[in-house]
């Protein structure tokens, strides 16, 4: 066993780390400043990052995978009836004005510290909608068919069954972005057994500190469910993230949010052994088939630019033998979308598109308005074929990218090539056309409408807790929806009516 003598004191700049089995990364200076001893450094071995986590911020983090530990050996022994009951006093606390009085001016300002950074904060509004979507949320996972020790299968053999069991998986670790719904929502793994610790981006740190005070914790005494049973940890620091990702005691790792950051968090929880549920770069794909309808066409695309979220979308692709038509249909579809939002749509142009697309768009500048404020660009811009994996993540004024094809093959291998492989659909009145595009396309979530479908409470009537994409691969044994019901895993047990069994 190394002696503390063997631990890392400090570190130099330009120092070697080795990754990756034969590759090096130095220390640069800010890091071999910032080290002082006690803190750590994971070195992410996909891509050489040196990822500094300073002692407090681990020990924190340890602090709060070491409570809910302890919370899922208690959880075991209370009664399903409780576990329903923290989910009502939880959403009854949201719903009610006076306790929620308090979150909801959190949240206030949450959201202008947001604006006065420059950052987006479409998703940060706790809105009345959302509200209403988180307590309808938290009901359903109360109603929900309990399933705690369900039986799976049984083999019955002479003399004893061996019976196949749904049991929880233990702590689950969710690391997302300034979403306050997505808070609440992730609860819902205690429906099945499971405890969970949170570490929302710093942008909405304020509101979830408020619901954690005024509705979750006070909903867990109500209850009698351990205190640890929900966790959250209390720091706005990016390294909590990578030290929570870090814990070997996590039996799962939950991240959303920016793409890159995201795979960097994946990387540090496989580095430590823990499975992985990923979401971080989306943006659904319309294509349109060569019996495809134009009206369709255009309720699909309209229908899915409301707002941006993961599944809004982000890449349309036309066959060549029907671009005359059918891309005056997106376009007007496109504009249609911005009007809405008292806007324009920006819009980027592969070559093959650029012949149906009026030449003045190139050159005319337009408002769009982001995050930091409204600039001018131009209305369209060309784009690369490369560049349809690019997501747009627009703040006020929709954003796509238009591409022409030869065939929906080429859809399909462009789709299956660039893009995060999350969500597409098949505009067309052709069930062979529609069979053919469900076959080879490879996404998890294939539809022949709107994109925005996509979601676990629209579609499966259950909170989700995120959506995971095959950019790295499918996933195994479950869909791409993560929700409270799909953290389980599967334990065997013999039952035994005969004492006189010999093998």
């Amino acid at each position: 066993m190394p002696s503390v003598s063997d631990r890392l004191e400090r570190l130099e700049p330009g120092q070697p780390v080795l990754f990756a089995g034969n590759r090096v990364a130095t220390v640069g200076p800010d890091l071999a400043a910032a080290f002082v001893p006690g803190d750590r450094v994971v070195v992410v071995q996909t891509s050489g990052d040196l990822l500094h986590i300073p002692a407090a911020e681990y020990e924190r983090v340890e602090a709060a995978v070491l409570r809910a530990h302890d919370a899922f050996a208690g959880l075991g022994g209370v009664p399903d009836a409780a576990i329903s009951a923290f989910f009502e006093e939880f959403a009854r606390r949201l719903e009610d004005d006076v306790s929620f009085a308090p979150i909801l001016r959190a949240n206030e300002a949450d959201v202008e510290a947001a604006r006065a950074k420059g950052r987006s904060t479409t998703r940060l509004v706790l809105s009345p909608k959302m509200r209403a979507d988180m307590v309808g949320g938290l009901r359903t996972w109360r109603d929900f068919p309990v399933s705690r020790d369900a039986l799976v299968d049984a083999v019955q053999h002479d003399g004893w069954t061996a019976e196949v069991r749904r049991a929880p998986l233990g702590v689950i670790g969710f690391v997302f972005e300034g979403r306050p719904n997505v808070f609440a929502d992730a609860t819902g793994v205690i429906r099945t057994g499971n405890t969970v610790v949170f570490r929302i981006g710093s942008d909405a740190l304020g509101t979830a500190r408020s619901i954690v005070e005024h509705a979750l914790a006070p909903a867990l005494v109500h209850a009698g469910l351990p205190p640890g049973s929900a966790v959250l940890v209390d720091s706005p620091s990016r390294a909590s993230g990578w030290a929570l990702f870090d814990q070997r005691r996590l039996a799962l790792a939950v991240a959303r949010g920016s793409g890159t950051a995201v795979d960097q968090l994946g990387a540090v929880a496989r580095q430590a052994g823990v499975p992985v549920s990923l979401h971080g770069t989306g943006g659904a794909w319309i294509v349109a088939g060569e019996r495809a309808d134009g009206d369709d066409l255009f309720q699909a695309v309209y229908h899915s630019l409301d707002r941006k979220v993961c599944n809004t979308v982000n890449v349309i692709c036309v066959p060549r033998s029907r671009a005359a038509e059918l891309v005056p249909q997106v376009l007007l579809a496109t504009t249609s979308a911005g009007e809405r939002r008292n806007t324009v749509t920006k819009l980027h142009i592969t070559d093959s598109a650029a012949p149906f697309v009026d030449a003045q768009l190139f050159h005319s500048q337009v408002e769009v308005r982001r995050a930091e404020g409204a600039v001018l660009e131009p209305h369209a811009e060309p784009i690369a074929i490369e560049a349809l994996g690019i997501e747009w993540e627009w703040e006020d004024t929709p954003e796509v990218s238009l591409c022409v094809v030869d065939t929906v093959a080429d859809a399909v291998r462009l789709f299956n090539t660039y893009s995060p492989r999350l969500v597409a659909s098949m505009i067309s009145k052709d069930v062979t056309e529609q069979e053919q595009f469900w076959s080879t396309i490879n996404s998890p979530f294939v539809g022949n409408g709107f994109t925005r479908w996509v979601d676990g409470q629209f579609a499966l009537d259950k909170p989700e807790l995120g959506l995971s994409n095959w950019e790295n691969g499918r996933l195994f044994a479950r869909s791409g929806v993560l929700g409270g019901d799909s953290a389980f895993t599967l334990r065997i047990r013999a039952v035994q009516d005969s004492p006189h069994i010999h093998r």
